[in-house]
């Protein structure tokens, strides 16, 4: 499994480390803000960035639930939740992207 960023956000660490530290200092604090499991945010934060349509945020979170050991299933049971309220296609996109994750590994 790939376990690096992608290059465009290394480079943007590497280019703006001030902002970047401010990033993951925000990212730990929103983690720590509520009671939500590990498991469970990284869920939420797969139907967020599916339901935005943000393609490489999506994959990164694939990524990250499948290193803890989020199963293949429980992601897509996730794109299929978004059926009623994304419509068909959108839904479709998402089971694409996981799967790109996944046949790439």
């Amino acid at each position: 499994m790939k376990d690096k960023p992608p290059k465009r956000f290394q480079q943007f660490t590497k280019d703006y480390p001030e902002i970047a530290k401010a990033y993951f200092e925000i990212g730990e604090a929103v983690h720590k803000a509520g009671p939500l499991d590990d498991k469970t945010r990284a869920l939420v934060k797969i139907a967020i960035s599916g339901a935005s349509r943000q393609e490489g945020g999506f994959h990164a979170h694939v990524r990250k639930a499948r290193r803890q050991g989020i199963s293949k299933e429980e992601i897509q049971h996730v794109a299929l939740l978004t059926l009623p309220t994304l419509g068909f296609p959108s839904m479709m996109m998402l089971l694409s992207w996981i799967d790109d994750v996944f046949d790439k590994d």
